[in-house]
């Protein structure tokens, strides 16, 4: 009898015809991912870092017809739509921020413009169900 053992290829030249297309393409799948993710990651966080943002965040908190109508305290309740520019030395902000308290939910729309320091606020409004809109300005805009 013949004992001779046949030898078979090993498990990578059997398969490696699709598993460098496969492999591959999942990395750049994989690479593009995390790249979208880290920019939507940027963005929001300096977006929630603007003082406009934390201006607006902190008013609200403080104003009593909103607290009544949303509880205490208020959050952020899901994504930020907006833009923040920055160009010498000129900035402007226009945010649109879900939000949430105890007893409901509205979105706080907030629009400054600003140079180096300062900031003028031209919009910071509240709007609840029900179409009602809550104007913490006013009519006037206010300087910070």
């Amino acid at each position: 009898m013949n004992n001779e053992l046949v030898e078979y290829p090993s498990w990578w030249k059997r398969n490696w015809k699709w598993v460098v297309p496969v492999g591959g393409c999942l990395s750049l799948i994989v690479l593009f991912i995390v790249f979208l993710g880290s920019v939507f990651y940027g963005v929001t966080s300096a977006l929630e870092e603007s003082q406009p943002y934390e201006y607006a965040l902190e008013k609200i908190n403080q104003d009593p017809e909103i607290a009544s109508v949303l509880g205490t305290p208020i959050e952020k309740d899901g994504m930020i739509q907006g833009n923040y520019k920055y160009s010498n030395g000129k900035k402007s902000a226009d945010m649109k921020i879900p939000i949430s308290g105890p007893n409901g939910s509205g979105t706080l729309f907030v629009e400054a413009t600003g140079e180096d320091d300062n900031w003028t606020y031209n919009v910071i409004r509240v709007e609840i169900k029900d179409n009602e809109s809550i104007d913490l300005l006013e009519g006037e805009s206010e300087m910070f």
